[in-house]
């Protein structure tokens, strides 16, 4: 019995995975009867950080228990509303909470909303994100641009049947960050005195957090901040050669020769306190793109 429902999934995932497309244009034709036109630029905005979505004028959202396909965000911070509508100018589609992981879903479900905002349009995707400085010389409260990352969540959200069908298996990832987008970030800071460390990020599975030892190896790798999120759509933005940029707000302090207990809720305040100059630097990239 136990091989027979095994059989049964696996078939299921294969026709799932081999039927993709026919269900991100389910998903896609649901938002556009919805009003969701043609946007340009997709936001993916990261625990603390959904106070960006006061500076756009909504046009529509969703709930993302309504959308076909979609998942449904479990993280109590997290919202869970797609949102599109006008900022500094530009038609943007915003993510008002994302997925990990650490919750349950797949790399696929988790990157899903990347292929098919990519279908509704957009060109550029713009993710924030909640991480722990590992570089001893970032403070919780400061911002770090995503010059490069790892990948530690132990897979990749390419690593599946049909996936030549959405673009190229063996995606380039030799400079996943749009340079001209982090020139831009790094110009609009230094305008309005904002503290914009420059690193790379550590994409860890959670949900818990980390070990002393396991801080001590990331230091080794020569990570510069360490989180659960961000990677995975990362690389889907490249697989779907679209420009993408991510920023992440450093909320806690990660030195294993001094480690505390994290409180969670602290964690929430820093990445608010943080939040003012984070929009500050999305708003006046749009401005630009």
């Amino acid at each position: 019995m136990v091989t027979q429902v095994l059989n049964f999934l696996n078939i299921f995932f294969i026709l799932k995975n081999l039927n993709m497309l026919k269900i991100i244009e389910e998903t896609v034709d649901y938002l556009k009867d919805k009003g969701f036109d043609n946007p340009e630029i997709g936001i993916i905005l990261g625990t603390g950080l959904g106070q960006l979505i006061n500076d756009v004028e909504i046009i529509k959202e969703v709930s993302y228990n309504h959308i076909p396909n979609f998942p449904t965000a479990t993280v109590e911070f997290h919202k869970g509303k797609l949102i599109y509508g006008n900022m500094a100018g530009k038609k943007v589609i915003v993510m008002q909470g994302r997925f990990h992981l650490y919750e349950g879903y797949s790399l696929q479900d988790v990157t899903y909303p990347v292929r098919v905002m990519e279908k509704l349009g957009i060109h550029t995707l713009l993710v924030s994100n909640a991480s722990g400085a590992i570089n001893l010389n970032f403070k919780k409260g400061e911002l770090m641009l995503i010059e490069d990352h790892i990948n530690l969540q132990g897979s990749s959200p390419l690593a599946f049947k049909g996936v030549g069908k959405l673009g190229e298996r063996f995606t380039d990832m030799s400079a996943p960050y749009d340079a001209k987008i982090n020139e831009t970030f790094k110009t609009i800071a230094k305008a309005n005195n904002i503290t914009l460390h420059e690193g790379v990020y550590a994409s860890v599975a959670g949900p818990q957090l980390e070990t002393r030892a396991e801080y001590r190896m990331l230091k080794i790798m020569r990570a510069d901040a360490v989180g659960m999120s961000t990677v995975p759509e990362i690389i889907v933005a490249n697989h779907l050669k679209l420009k993408v940029a991510a920023v992440s707000v450093l909320t806690d302090e990660c030195d294993p020769e001094n480690l505390a207990p994290v409180d969670i809720g602290e964690i929430i305040a820093m990445a608010g306190k943080a939040e003012p100059d984070m929009v500050t630097l999305f708003k006046e990239l749009i401005k630009t793109i």
